[in-house]
């Protein structure tokens, strides 16, 4: 073997019985290693445009002519990784910054578009994300219900003005004779009753320090404004919008999904908090009652949500209702707009303007997308997406790290089922309202543009119609097209 060959050398030192040789080739061999591994960070790249280079490769080199179909796993094993490509067919000329071509685009969606399925009104639109130009639109400007692709608009928004690293803060504040405790909510849905454990444990400490063994507890819901309730009215989907609740108000273990909600979720993180502050050895007088705090009351307990930019992710993966009706509200906060439906509308179209976003027909009257008087246009989403995807707006990268995975993650986990073209390649926030559906998201098509769809229908008779249909115009862009 050849002295230079690192791995024969390792190989030959299995008989040398010299130590500070074979702890040096030890050492290089290690060092080499890490190199290697450096290497593949390396490789995978830095993001381009709102997708990793890796990702760009992967869909230059797709080959979805060979390769062995492997079938779908079984619920208890994992999922098994795909064929792999041929590696040297993504090598050839430069083909992948050529654009896409747009006729050949439009020849290929225009009978997808057609579909029965999808209702009698579909309007769409279609954006390379490196150069803003539009690859295909039919109704791009027009105003239709967007259902939950409207959370791309909310999140978009909330992580412009607040920042990917703002953190929404549930404090307790201390009256100064030490006599009352005050919950107070700062718009945080996801306060666990693990976190109230820690603020009940940390303000007993604060109270034996008064000498205090016993406390009035009240709770402060002050920092939002306007109806509790959505327009819906109560329902599965969404838990009344207050600055207080545990667990999105829900009454059973869940996180995520439709589940049945509590119709007061402030008192009732107020009487947990309380039970909270029994176990921690303080006694609670009387019953909890909403109050705002005394002038002087001093801080004893906080607890800080996840990052927005997690709250964001975990937003449009779920389609998580009370945390973007949460993030609309902290939008409107900090542009000096009332925490409720209509300030929240006006912050959320003001933030949008600012990063030069099309409104125009665009209204919010809501954050989750479940009030059908919401209207957005294909063009104001992928104009949304678009943004998140410029190299200069790093901040707004969770508006597309967030997006579901076809066939994998989300909302689209149970979709592009059976050997999809699209599994795996799609990225894209869903929507279902009665007669609404939309898909809108980002691909990277096979010249390794990263390309961003909004698909708006409405007149459906059936989502089980319509999201297959959504699903192959989606695909479609996976596709190579003549140019």
């Amino acid at each position: 073997m050849r002295p230079s060959d690192p791995w024969g050398r390792l190989k030959v030192l299995k008989n040398t019985h010299n130590g500070s040789y074979t702890w040096q080739v030890i050492a290089g061999s290690a060092t080499l290693g890490l190199v290697v591994a450096a290497g593949a960070v390396l490789a995978a790249g830095p993001w381009d445009n709102g997708q990793r280079k890796a990702e760009r490769a992967l869909a230059v080199t797709a080959d979805r002519t060979g390769g062995a179909h492997h079938g779908r796993p079984t619920p208890d094993g994992p999922r098994p990784a795909p064929s792999a490509p041929a590696v040297l067919a993504g090598l050839g000329p430069a083909t992948h910054d050529a654009p896409r071509d747009a006729a050949a685009l439009r020849d290929t969606l225009a009978p997808l578009i057609a579909a029965p399925e999808l209702g009698d009104k579909v309007a769409a639109s279609v954006i390379d994300t490196a150069t803003g130009k539009q690859l295909y639109g039919t109704g791009a400007t027009t105003a239709m219900t967007p259902a939950s692709t409207i959370k791309i608009a909310t999140t978009t928004a909330a992580l412009s003005v607040l920042g990917p690293d703002h953190r929404i803060a549930t404090t307790a504040a201390l009256s100064p004779d030490a006599r009352t405790l005050t919950l107070v909510g700062g718009g945080d849905p996801t306060l666990s009753r693990a976190a109230l454990r820690t603020m009940a444990a940390d303000a007993a400490k604060a109270l034996r320090k008064d000498d205090r063994k016993s406390v009035r507890l009240t709770y402060d819901v002050s920092r939002y404004t306007g109806p509790v309730l959505h327009p819906i009215g109560p329902n599965e989907n969404i838990a009344p919008v207050t600055a207080l609740m545990v667990d999105e108000g829900r009454v059973d273990d869940t996180d995520r999904g439709p589940a049945e909600r509590t119709d007061d979720p402030a008192g009732d993180a107020a009487r947990t908090f309380a039970a909270q502050l029994e176990k921690a050895g303080v006694k609670v007088t009387g019953t909890p009652r909403e109050a705002r705090p005394a002038a002087e009351a001093r801080t004893v307990a906080t607890h800080r949500s996840a990052p927005l930019a997690a709250l964001v992710e975990r937003t449009l993966t779920n389609s998580d209702n009370d945390i973007a009706e949460a993030l609309a509200r902290q939008t409107a906060i900090a542009k000096g707009e009332s925490a409720s439906f209509a300030g929240a509308r006006r912050a959320v179209t003001n933030e949008l303007r600012k990063l030069e976003i099309p409104v125009a027909g665009a209204r919010f009257a809501d954050g989750s997308g479940l009030d059908r008087k919401d209207r957005v246009t294909p063009a104001l989403l992928t104009a949304l997406l678009t943004r998140a995807a410029d190299p200069d707006r790093p901040g707004l990268r969770p508006v597309l790290t967030g997006l579901p995975i076809a066939g994998f993650s989300g909302t689209l986990d149970d979709r592009y089922r059976d050997g999809s073209e699209g599994t795996g390649l799609i990225r894209a926030k869903t929507g279902t309202l009665n007669g609404v559906n939309s898909l809108a998201g980002t691909v990277v098509d096979p010249r390794g543009r990263l390309l961003a769809f909004a698909f708006l229908a409405s007149g459906s008779l059936s989502a089980t119609e319509a999201e297959p249909a959504l699903d192959a115009l989606a695909t479609a862009l996976t596709r190579p097209t003549a140019r």
